[in-house]
């Protein structure tokens, strides 16, 4: 216990050094959140990075950390210990999961048959187009001959 209060002492005192006194009183010089947000690091920097990391493990626990791990960890679910409710559960999910790929599945095809829709569409407006540019030309052509 001893040494734990003398290394978060020594830490402490490792961030009142004069490079971080300056600048602290630059960022209030310059813009005073700057300032305040030093003088809290000065303070609480040790506290303030735990809770940033227990914070993100929250985070990652809660919404899971990667979509390949196991389906059991999705969305912060921990198994229960009840073997019947957990086969449930991995169930649903794989059938849940299985259904999200149907939907992309659909949005992909759906997006391209869009985008086929577009080309078509462009093409026909252009076609619209060049008929027109046609028929002013040679009406032009058939006037200046006149």
């Amino acid at each position: 216990m001893n040494q734990t209060v003398t290394a978060n002492r020594s830490c402490s005192r490792g961030r009142w050094s004069p490079l971080n006194i300056v600048l602290m009183v630059l960022g209030f010089a310059l813009f005073w959140p700057l300032g305040l947000a030093m003088l809290a690091w000065m303070i609480w920097g040790e506290e303030l990075a735990r809770f940033g990391g227990d914070m993100r493990d929250q985070a990652r626990s809660t919404f899971g950390a990667g979509r390949g791990k196991s389906h059991s960890h999705h969305f912060g679910a921990r198994e229960t210990g009840n073997v019947a409710f957990d086969e449930y559960r991995a169930r649903e999910m794989e059938r849940l999961e299985e259904e999200r790929r149907k939907i992309e599945s659909m949005r992909s095809e759906f997006e391209g048959f869009m985008k086929e829709l577009r080309r078509a569409k462009d093409k026909e407006e252009f076609d619209r187009f060049m008929e027109e540019y046609r028929r002013r030309t040679s009406a032009g052509e058939h006037d200046a001959a006149i």
